[in-house]
């Protein structure tokens, strides 16, 4: 029996052909795009505290990981039944039934692990304030994270795919949509007409408030919004054209006052004290 089929294989790839080509077209254009900006070119180089190299080795390490859990994956479940299982007609009830499991799972999935990894001061400190390290977000560091927190991601998509059924091929669709989401979600850019503001409340701007300082305990939601009202973690905001060009974004509450816990604020010191010595690697943990 073969370690992978040739669906399976698509199925793994290419989500991450999708990842590089969409975000390839946001570094192409936002030059162009500049009155859609989030932030400007300035902001990033000021406020974030890793450059676009290591971000782009730190995702291909990532990805590289990515590919063998899923690999792993498909063989070992195809072991268990021994034979491939028959393929099933697929329905379109059948098939809106297995997105809309999906989603959930991921959702839910995502935003626990999320949530827990910001409550928990050892883990937040360890794991997650390498994501963090791009306050100012752009298209290709949606997967720029510590390679624990990158595990985890990648089997919240790995329980997606069983829990809800699915076939190699319409996981392949369900995990291209959902890595368009997350190029999306960091993009810095607003743009008008974007088919992904039509149908979720939580879009670029919603996610780069959490990468504010201001932020960092609110908005946590991947596809839908109903964990942060739920939890009390929804921050919502406004957008103004800034006089030199692009968009201000304001948090739209009295949360906006808040001030982040004074061990967390230090951990950001501690990351641009290391940034500045220049000798961290991506997922190196803040010294004590």
């Amino acid at each position: 029996m073969a370690f992978v089929t040739s669906e399976e294989l698509l199925a793994t790839l290419v989500p991450i052909a999708v990842y590089w080509i969409y975000s390839g077209m946001y570094v192409m254009f936002e030059s162009r795009f500049e009155k859609y900006k989030l932030h400007s070119k300035k902001e990033e180089e000021e406020k974030n505290l890793v450059s676009r190299k290591e971000v782009f080795k730190a995702v291909l390490c990532h990805q590289v990981m990515s590919i063998a859990i899923n690999l792993f994956t498909y063989a070992v479940t195809r072991e268990k039944d021994g034979e491939a299982s028959p393929k099933k007609s697929l329905t379109l009830l059948l098939l809106a039934k297995q997105l809309v499991i999906a989603m959930v799972v991921i959702d839910t999935w995502s935003f626990f692990v999320h949530w827990y990894l910001h409550q928990n001061k050892f883990l937040y400190k360890h794991l997650h304030v390498p994501h963090h390290r791009l306050v100012v977000p752009y298209s290709f560091g949606g997967q720029y994270m510590h390679p624990i927190e990158g595990f985890l991601d990648t089997m919240g998509g790995t329980l997606a795919v069983l829990l809800s059924g699915m076939s190699p091929r319409t996981a392949m669709f369900f995990s291209s949509f959902t890595i368009l989401k997350l190029v999306d979600d960091h993009c810095g850019m607003k743009l008008p007409g974007n088919p992904f503001y039509l149908f979720f409340n939580n879009n670029s701007a919603y996610h780069d408030v959490h990468h504010q300082l201001y932020g960092t305990k609110y908005n946590f939601s991947v596809y839908f919004d109903i964990w942060d009202r739920i939890l009390g973690t929804y921050m919502p905001y406004s957008l103004e054209k800034r006089p030199d060009g692009g968009l201000e974004m304001y948090a739209n509450s009295q949360l906006e006052s808040d001030q982040i816990e004074l061990s967390e604020a230090a951990s950001f010191c501690n990351i641009g004290q290391i940034a500045a010595g220049g000798s961290w690697r991506c997922w190196k943990p803040v010294p004590e």
